[in-house]
């Protein structure tokens, strides 16, 4: 085993690029070269053949073999015996219904912070890696047994954070609106939003934003606050208080 690896991306695509374009430098380099394999697991999408089509052929050409979980007869024991795991993005209660329906949440968990294997998420499988999905912006299309997620960390994220745009006539509630909706009620972990472009990598008790735009840092009950890449988020680990506020 090791220390918890983890590599938290905002979205799976940023405009005028491919498919994991933007961050493949920053999936080479957490990945490194004793991975040979990455465990993919496209439950968030309907159409899973094609969705481990496109992973396949872009982490191939990162040099590194992929299998999908949906072609396994045995997910539990594909979770077992893999040597990384990637959860693409798409409907995050789609997602989150498929692991708890194939009791993956209890082993991932446990190659992950146990024996410390490499997990990527993005989008939707960022938001599963945190305490609950209580903070994605997708629609509730399946019913999953709980919101609880994987809790690789101790806090939430908002992927895909959108700022809000002064010259808009759209009356809804801003992302920061619904966040703040979700502090409201009581014992609420922090929110990070990752706006697209950007990924919080996890390394044991360490947490540093990287790529190339930044984040906003929601805590119950205090102003939201801006940061750069670069920024040292290791607090959101080990800071207790934060929940209690």
């Amino acid at each position: 085993g090791g220390p918890r690896r983890l590599l938290l991306i905002s979205n799976s695509t940023l405009h005028g690029g491919g498919y994991l374009g933007h961050c493949q430098q920053q999936i080479q380099s957490f990945l490194g070269q004793k991975v040979k394999r990455v465990l993919f697991i496209p439950y968030a999408l309907h159409d899973r053949d094609a969705y481990a089509r496109t992973a396949r052929e872009k982490f191939e050409s990162l040099g590194y073999g992929l299998d999908s979980i949906h072609e396994s007869c045995d997910p539990v024991e594909a979770v077992r015996k893999s040597e990384a795991i990637f959860i693409g993005g798409g409907n995050t209660f789609r997602l989150l219904k498929a692991l708890y329906d194939n009791s993956l949440i209890h082993e991932i968990r446990k190659r992950v912070l146990e024996d410390g294997i490499p997990y990527m998420g993005s989008s939707a499988g960022t938001n599963v890696a945190t305490i609950s999905i209580n903070t994605t912006n997708d629609m509730p299309i399946v019913y999953p047994p709980s919101l609880k997620a994987l809790g690789l960390v101790p806090f939430n994220i908002n992927p895909h954070y959108l700022d809000p745009d002064v010259k808009r006539t759209h009356m809804g509630e801003t992302r920061e609106e619904r966040i703040h909706q979700y502090h409201e009620e009581p014992n609420t972990p922090p929110v990070l939003g990752l706006r697209e472009g950007t990924m919080l990598l996890v390394e044991g008790d360490k947490a540093t934003l990287q790529g190339v735009t930044g984040a906003r840092l929601f805590l119950r009950g205090k102003k939201p606050t801006e940061h750069e890449p670069g920024t040292d988020f290791s607090f959101l680990l080990t800071d207790s208080n934060l929940l209690n506020p």
